[in-house]
């Protein structure tokens, strides 16, 4: 995109406890599409699940317009819950994924998701959470049940309210703004969050080399227990500079 240069990394882990990794994601730094998919634990095939949503953001073309190609992403999403649910009805069992996506084109930004992997924006220092999560623990919050840290050690916090192919139709939630020299982007699953606070992801954020920046992440995932698949990208948005050597020799003679 013109006057930016975006960088990217990503990187998951299977954790110290599940065996199989069933998260997945795609980093299409080219096409400013990054994508981040959670197979649902403890139902059947969650890896073939995710590696459905994967595929399908991972095959589309992204069209060079912003609002097409978020409405792309949105199909493809649509595409992998049908899929998904109509395999989940011929093998008699259920499966599923949650997904977040991020698209970056002409000076704007969409986060599209379901389910409980997360966007997060840090802007100016502040860390702002984008996406809301699709569970049932969430909606109890916002139906002023429990309060916010209640949730945060509720034992039925990862019961999905919503995610990709448990239904033969789903909603897809989207936000859609302006980016700004600076912004870094953070898309992960919920094995990340259920372990690292958000003041603290804020704080791992706050400076430093993006590569050690996410391996930072996903050790301290690590370091208490990482009970579940953790998968993290990040996407930095920086000024591009043209760089004016002084003192430069002249043409030659």
């Amino acid at each position: 995109m013109t006057g930016l240069r975006i960088n990217s990394v990503a990187g998951t882990h299977p954790g110290l406890v599940r065996r199989n990794n069933e998260d997945g994601f795609c980093d299409r730094v080219a096409d400013g599409l990054w994508v981040v998919a959670d197979g649902m634990g403890g139902h059947a095939h969650g890896d073939w699940a995710s590696g459905a949503v994967i595929q399908a953001l991972q095959s589309i073309d992204v069209p060079t317009d912003f609002d097409a190609a978020a409405q792309s992403v949105a199909d493809a999403i649509h595409s992998a819950n049908r899929r998904i649910w109509s395999e989940s009805q011929r093998r008699g069992q259920q499966m599923g994924s949650t997904v977040v996506a991020l698209l970056v084109q002409e000076g704007r930004f969409a986060i599209l998701w379901v389910g409980d992997s997360r966007a997060y924006l840090l802007r100016g220092g502040v860390l702002h959470l984008l996406s809301r999560d699709h569970t049932q623990v969430q909606e109890m919050v916002d139906r002023g049940l429990i309060t916010q840290e209640e949730a945060r050690h509720h034992p039925g916090g990862h019961v999905l309210a919503r995610a990709i192919g448990v239904g033969a139709r789903m909603a897809v939630d989207v936000v859609m703004d302006e980016v700004e020299p600076g912004d870094l982007f953070l898309l992960c699953s919920d094995g990340l969050t259920g372990k690292v606070e958000d003041s603290e992801i804020a704080a791992i954020l706050d400076g430093g080399e993006a590569q050690a920046t996410l391996d930072t992440l996903i050790a301290t995932t690590l370091e208490r227990g990482a009970p579940d698949n953790v998968t993290a990208i990040l996407v930095g948005l920086n000024e591009t500079t043209l760089l004016a050597l002084a003192g430069s020799p002249g043409p030659l003679p």
